[in-house]
């Protein structure tokens, strides 16, 4: 059981701080109508860990952290400017920059013999293996990018922010936890208004990781798609309450 909690902690309190950067991010993406951004964003810093390995540096160094945050930034940037240049087809620019992160990350994977094992941990995170040394450095960056979040309100602020925000949060959750995390509360939370809605997405955030975490110590399921179907079912319940 202490082994279990000292395990537990850890990666609820990196959960937290993922819904803390990630909830407001997700309101102005729906907002703005460019859903997938995270995917594709998250993708290519995927894409920045996956090539700086594939140049021999070590996987969780700061070299490949680097790495990760320049593909994002890059990526963010000239999402950026398809937003200004093309923004009838900004979504459809945003699906296939994914789906060219997604297909340019396998290739380099191919020759990989733990390359399967990589993609996964890409995919569902590691979140079972936050280290409780590896908080403060995660609160101080989640505060600095949080503080911003409300007072760089440009596009371009938007962007760049985004892109510091998912480099540090793919890693621990994956990439499919960082699209939950994002847009779920923010969808599941539509109808409400200004601070109510705001709190409504960080109690379902907080709710859906700490619930997700348990079940799947319980279970022994794999805990980032338990924790995605989790905070999906709650704010799916949310959703529906609300519409009723």
């Amino acid at each position: 059981m202490i082994q279990d909690l000292a395990i537990f902690w850890p990666a609820l309190a990196a959960g937290l701080l993922v819904t803390a950067t990630h909830v407001p991010l997700g309101i102005r993406v729906l907002d703005r109508g460019i859903v997938f951004i995270d995917l594709a964003v998250a993708q290519i810093a995927g894409l920045g860990v996956i090539l700086g390995d594939w140049l021999g540096f070590e996987h969780h160094g700061v070299a490949v952290q680097l790495f990760a945050l320049g593909a994002a930034l890059a990526g963010a940037l000239l999402l950026s400017l398809t937003e200004r240049l093309w923004p009838d087809v900004q979504e459809a620019i945003i699906g296939v920059a994914f789906i060219l992160a997604a297909n340019a990350a396998i290739l380099l994977l191919a020759a990989n013999p733990r390359g399967a094992e990589h993609l996964k941990d890409l995919l569902v995170g590691q979140i079972l293996w936050v280290k409780a040394d590896q908080l403060p450095i995660l609160a101080l960056v989640s505060a600095a990018i949080l503080a911003l979040v409300f007072w760089w309100r440009s596009r371009i602020g938007f962007y760049v922010l985004f892109a510091c925000a998912v480099t540090m949060s793919v890693q621990l959750v994956g990439i499919y936890l960082v699209f939950a995390t994002l847009i779920v509360p923010a969808l599941a939370t539509l109808r409400l208004g200004g601070g109510r809605r705001l709190t409504a997405c960080y109690l379902l955030g907080a709710l859906g990781y700490a619930v997700g975490l348990a079940l799947s110590a319980i279970t022994d399921l794999p805990t980032g798609p338990l924790v995605v179907c989790t905070l999906t079912a709650l704010g799916a319940a949310l959703f529906l309450t609300r519409r009723i």
